[in-house]
């Protein structure tokens, strides 16, 4: 099969404070002091494919590099090394809640973030009705957000992007969000978006949602693939590495 999105070699590092100062002491000297960086190797010559019409999850335990790669994927970091390929438009749900206005209400926000993600104004317009529906938010459409709970306000960030996916769409735990009615919810829209021959990047933690959803698998560790292909197969790599001591990132012993 074709491949809609693909990353070739990809490297990314990033430059943290090798020094940490905790008291006011060490701030006050360490103004007159060189600053020191020591260099970070999140990703080290990550190579994978997409196909069209499947489901890839990416796995690996927190800071493995997953967020990275899809923040690369999504054109919101730039690579130090490799080569990003997409063949087709991509509808990226990383971060809930960026772009929100709090002081506007959930009616005004959707016709916001709906533009961000490029919908036009007719197709919001159109949808309103069946977003504020799947976040079981009709009661509170015009109360401003900024009253809104957390999980509020995931179930409308979700609900919108839904409703703008292109052919690719990346997802950072989806299936994490909301109580488990939302959740049932979400699955059933994924399904309906993998019939219409969506292809979905997946991070999750939930290796029965690996096992149900996804095609193929990657796993991370410390910053490079330490397992690629079929996605029961690689679940299981990945129970294994997290009942393992962490592995030193790489070029670091």
């Amino acid at each position: 099969m074709e491949a809609v999105l693909a990353g070739r070699g990809l490297h990314k590092a990033f430059a943290i404070p090798s020094v940490r100062r905790t008291t006011v002491r060490e701030h006050l000297f360490g103004l007159f002091a060189r600053p020191s960086w020591e260099r970070l190797e999140v990703l080290s010559g990550v190579t994978f494919e997409l196909r069209a019409g499947e489901t890839l999850a990416i796995l690996g335990r927190n800071g493995s590099g997953k967020s990275t790669l899809l923040r690369i994927l999504a054109g919101i970091y730039t690579a130090d090394a490799g080569e990003v390929e997409r063949q087709a438009p991509i509808t990226p749900i990383l971060e809930l809640g960026v772009g929100w206005n709090p002081e506007l209400d959930a009616v005004d926000n959707v016709y916001l973030i709906g533009a961000v993600m490029g919908l036009a104004r007719r197709e919001v317009r159109a949808a309103l009705d069946e977003i504020l529906a799947f976040a079981e938010l009709e009661r509170f459409a015009n109360l401003k957000l900024q009253h809104y709970s957390s999980g509020m306000a995931a179930r409308l960030a979700y609900s919108v992007a839904f409703h703008a996916v292109r052919e690719v769409l990346i997802l950072d735990e989806i299936f994490a969000v909301g109580d488990v009615r939302f959740r049932a919810r979400c699955e059933e829209r994924y399904r309906q978006l993998s019939r219409q021959g969506c292809s979905v990047l997946l991070v999750t933690h939930d290796m029965r949602v690996v096992r149900t959803f996804c095609d193929r698998a990657l796993l991370l560790e410390g910053g490079r693939i330490a397992a690629f292909g079929g996605a029961a197969a690689v679940a299981d790599a990945y129970i294994e590495v997290v009942g393992a001591p962490p592995a030193p990132p790489p070029g670091r012993e």
